[in-house]
């Protein structure tokens, strides 16, 4: 069934509960870091799939598997990525970062960025304005901070929103939003069937179902416009076992078999019945 891809604006959040992953408020990790691809790869890289939090923070603070310098470094490492991304098997939004993280190594840039956006709220806000940039225009940091501006009148300093500029166009660039060192243009990130996956089941997490998960701010941000790519992905994907998918007529259902526990299941069904 072919269907119109949506641009909503990503914005507002669906609000949802924390414990199933998401942050809410007005701060964030960019105000320190960008969204920290590498040491995530690197993390993932030395623990096992089925680590614990705990075992997430040894090897941090403890192992030292990110090379930090200091210990002072190690922890406010374990601190700037636990914020970013749970490091809980616990936390569904992480727990499903992680169970997906190597079943396509191509997916994992938009991965870690969507879970960085459903955590960071300073990200959150930031990114429809780089959403809305056509592809090949520049994005400089002088630009990154005039929005910055914009949307925060009274909340950062000149140094404070150059610096929180930089690490945001970071990020943008590293989710592969953004291309090149010094000049930036805007490009097309990667996305492959694996993000589609998980981008909807932010959707569902946040209380959409059935063709209205096609509509979410999180499938926006895959920044796919073609609705013969769409489908492909989410054909692919399907074939791929990631998920359930049944269309028929104007109705669609899409399931997410096995990755929420029943108590998790039972949080998402009163969300959604405080949102309806």
């Amino acid at each position: 069934m072919k269907r119109t891809v949506e641009r909503p604006d990503p914005l507002p959040v669906p609000r949802v509960t924390g414990r199933l992953g998401f942050r809410a408020g007005r701060g964030g990790t960019h105000a320190a870091r960008t969204m920290m691809l590498s040491d995530l790869v690197r993390l993932f890289e030395r623990t096992a799939p089925d680590a614990s939090a705990t075992a997430y923070r040894e090897a941090i603070v403890v192992a030292n598997e990110l090379a930090k310098p200091t210990r002072s470094a190690r922890v406010l490492a374990h601190e700037h990525l636990k914020t970013l991304y749970a490091l809980d098997p616990e936390v569904p939004v992480f727990r499903l970062l992680r169970h997906l993280w190597d079943r396509d190594p191509a997916a994992r840039p938009q991965l870690a960025f969507a879970a960085a956006v459903a955590r960071d709220p300073l990200l959150r806000i930031s990114t429809p304005w780089l959403l809305a940039i056509r592809t090949g225009e520049t994005v400089t940091r002088e630009a990154t901070e005039a929005h910055l501006h914009a949307i925060f009148p009274d909340r950062f300093s000149p140094v404070m929103r150059a610096a929180l500029a930089q690490r945001l166009n970071g990020t943008w660039t590293q989710a592969g939003f953004l291309r090149g060192r010094v000049h930036k243009t805007r490009a097309h990130p990667v996305v492959t069937p694996v993000n589609l996956a998980f981008n909807l089941f932010l959707g569902y997490l946040g209380g959409s179902t059935g063709d209205a998960l096609f509509k979410t701010p999180w499938v926006a941000l895959l920044d796919v416009s073609a609705r013969e790519e769409m489908d492909a992905l989410l054909r692919s994907a399907a074939h791929q076992e990631l998920l359930v998918w049944r269309a028929a007529a104007s109705v669609t259902e899409l399931r997410f078999p096995g990755w929420l526990t029943p108590r998790e299941l039972t949080w998402r069904e009163e969300m959604s019945r405080e949102q309806a």
